[in-house]
């Protein structure tokens, strides 16, 4: 049985040639998110081609999908941040879908790659800053002296503010990826229990029935949890949008 490290490796499956003296290759990764994004598209054609004033299951369940994004985004950055639909539930859709194609048995979990959960969120925080600037100018900037600290201490909280803004990239992206990557190698290895003891005979078998126990508790708490992270980063991004629609507050 593969180790617990394997199901993250990266490889390539398609060569294209080479460019520069580098290998150019279609890979697990890029193949799963191109699964991914077809996915989540499928379903939102598929569930809304009938447009029925009574919705049925499928439909009702891409409304409510819809109106669950749209609350967010309007408790968190308001009505004007509604502009920013599209960008806030594509984010939300395809982190849905991509973590929960990863629960299938050999499935490649894109989410569990920093540098995909890191674009993402580079994603994020250039919107937030270029719009930012383009729409406030140089008022932009008051973010980073929130409204009624004394001046006196803006030595001490512009340089806090300032640090805690560019490392919302890293955070933003660590908590996804650190999630699904820890989640995985526990269900992962839990499993590996489960196969180890029950080819040991019959105590083994006996044996594995914790594990087994285990890793079915662990692969519902992950669907939870594919779910909680897609809401929590489309909910940060929601948060970081009102700091470029609103920077005074």
């Amino acid at each position: 049985m593969a180790g617990p490290i394997e199901q993250f490796e990266i490889k390539p499956l398609i060569e294209l040639g080479v460019l520069g003296g580098q290998q150019i290759a279609l890979t697990n990764s890029a193949i799963y998110m191109f699964l991914t994004i077809c996915v989540a598209a499928g379903f939102l054609l598929l569930s809304s081609r009938r447009r029925a004033i009574i919705p049925g299951r499928w439909q009702s369940s891409a409304e409510m999908l819809y109106e669950f994004v749209s609350k967010t985004l309007r408790d968190n950055a308001g009505e004007k941040g509604m502009k920013f639909f599209p960008l806030v539930f594509s984010l939300f859709m395809f982190i849905l879908a991509a973590n929960l194609i990863g629960m299938f048995p050999y499935a490649f979990t894109v989410t569990s790659q920093i540098i995909v959960t890191f674009a993402l969120a580079m994603l994020v925080f250039f919107t937030v800053t270029i719009y930012g600037i383009v729409r406030h100018g140089l008022r932009f900037f008051r973010l980073f002296m929130p409204s009624g600290v004394p001046i006196a201490l803006a030595p001490l909280i512009v340089p806090i503010e300032i640090m805690s803004f560019l490392s919302r990239p890293i955070s933003h992206s660590v908590r996804l990826f650190s999630v699904m990557l820890a989640g995985h190698i526990t269900l992962k290895v839990f499993a590996g229990f489960v196969v180890g003891l029950g080819s040991l005979g019959t105590l083994g078998l006996f044996s594995a029935i914790l594990p087994l126990a285990m890793t079915v508790a662990l692969t519902a708490l992950e669907i939870l949890m594919a779910v909680i992270q897609a809401y929590v980063f489309a909910m940060l991004t929601c948060m970081y949008l009102n700091d470029a629609l609103h920077p005074s507050h």
